[in-house]
């Protein structure tokens, strides 16, 4: 699923640019990847859509905010991840509202512990998905290893 995501950022400048599911779908088996990749990957994009029942209130985005986790959260989370998180928020790369966003998708998936590479392209995702490009040198850090480095 990873390497789904991955290609998507990758191959479309935004999220705006890509294509309806189901056209996004024939064009990732088309490029190799497997059905039931594609499928879990599009599921998990599908958690990103505004959902106006669900969504957070927007005043999460006001950067006052501490973020303290559960010891559930923690299970999920390594502490590199954490640290991550908490880096890219003091950076200003990322809004607490975005962080609860990255944090809902990372645990919507169905692993155990992630790792820090597997949670970098959730970041990536969230950022994209919103339109946010961080700068050269974040995005370089956050880009999974052995990936190509597209300029969009």
């Amino acid at each position: 699923m990873f390497e789904v995501l991955a290609y998507l950022f990758d191959t479309w400048y935004d999220a705006e640019s890509c294509p309806d599911p189901d056209t996004l779908e024939i064009k990732l088996k088309a490029a190799g990847f497997d059905s039931e990749e594609i499928v879990d990957a599009l599921d998990w994009l599908s958690g990103l859509a505004d959902d106006p029942e669900t969504s957070l209130p927007e005043a999460f985005a006001e950067r006052s905010s501490f973020r303290a986790y559960a010891r559930e959260e923690t299970r999920k989370l390594s502490a590199d991840c954490r640290g991550l998180l908490q880096f890219l928020e003091s950076a200003q790369v990322v809004d607490p509202l975005q962080r609860e966003i990255i944090l809902d998708r990372a645990y919507a998936l169905p692993e155990g512990e992630l790792d820090v590479e597997k949670f970098k392209v959730i970041i990536l995702m969230v950022l994209w998905t919103q339109g946010c490009e961080p700068d050269g040198l974040i995005l370089d850090e956050l880009l999974p290893d052995g990936t190509a480095r597209t300029a969009h």
